[in-house]
């Protein structure tokens, strides 16, 4: 099974893990051998972590008020005009902890999925454990476009979640579409013979993914270029 990361990309969901987690990580605390200072530090990063997060919301907009204010004074109409009102702080303001609030539920997120006794049931119902990545090749279609150097095409393409890729070419010399490589790094430079000095031929090419050395998708829209000697 596949999955995504665990963490949160973004710090609204970083604080709600570490609020998630400083409470329901109390009942598995003896069972995982986490310490009580531990557990003090996780819930007071969570509090403090929510309460800035929280905070610079409100300077944020504050700001935005200030410079929606300024450009009103600068080109504004009307009679009169209000100085933007500065943000009350919410009370009471917990402590200031140590910098250092993920890289701390990171090594405890680590230290919790190496215990002995932590099961994949635990890791789900703490948030450790990212959704799953459902896989559907089916639908792979590459993308593919061409680039040059030094007169040779470079077919570029991404890569995604495929083992590999089949480049196919046709030289317009009536033989039509052959293999001209498989790679399983992007991009693919084209080393064939370049036509004679002051002529040019239409190259195309198209691709297909490969899983576990399997042709998988949709071929490539074919895509022509003009390569000359």
């Amino acid at each position: 099974m596949t999955t995504t990361s665990y963490m949160p990309v973004n710090d609204s969901g970083k604080a709600d893990l570490l609020e998630h987690l400083s409470k329901a990580l109390l009942p598995y605390s003896t069972l995982l051998n986490i310490a009580a200072e531990d557990m003090t530090s996780l819930t007071a990063d969570a509090v403090c972590f929510r309460y800035a997060l929280h905070s610079a919301g409100d300077m944020q907009a504050y700001s935005q008020n200030w410079t929606a204010f300024k450009n009103q004074l600068r080109e504004g109409s009307g009679n009169s005009a209000s100085w933007p009102v500065p943000p009350v702080l919410v009370t009471p303001i917990p402590p200031a902890v140590k910098p250092g609030v993920i890289t701390r539920l990171s090594s405890l997120a680590a230290q919790i999925k190496t215990h002995k006794n932590y099961t994949i049931a635990i890791g789900k119902d703490l948030w450790l454990i990212g959704a799953e990545v459902i896989i559907d090749p089916v639908s792979w279609k590459p993308i593919i476009s061409v680039q040059f150097q030094a007169g040779h095409p470079i077919v570029q393409w991404t890569k995604g979640q495929a083992s590999a890729i089949e480049i196919w070419v046709d030289r317009n010399d009536t033989k039509g579409f052959g293999l001209m490589t498989i790679n399983t790094e992007p991009n693919t430079q084209d080393m064939f013979v370049l036509p004679e000095t002051g002529t040019s031929e239409m190259w195309r090419y198209k691709a297909i993914y490969l899983l576990h050395d399997v042709q998988v998708g949709q071929w490539s829209d074919v895509i022509s270029v003009s390569v000359g000697g």
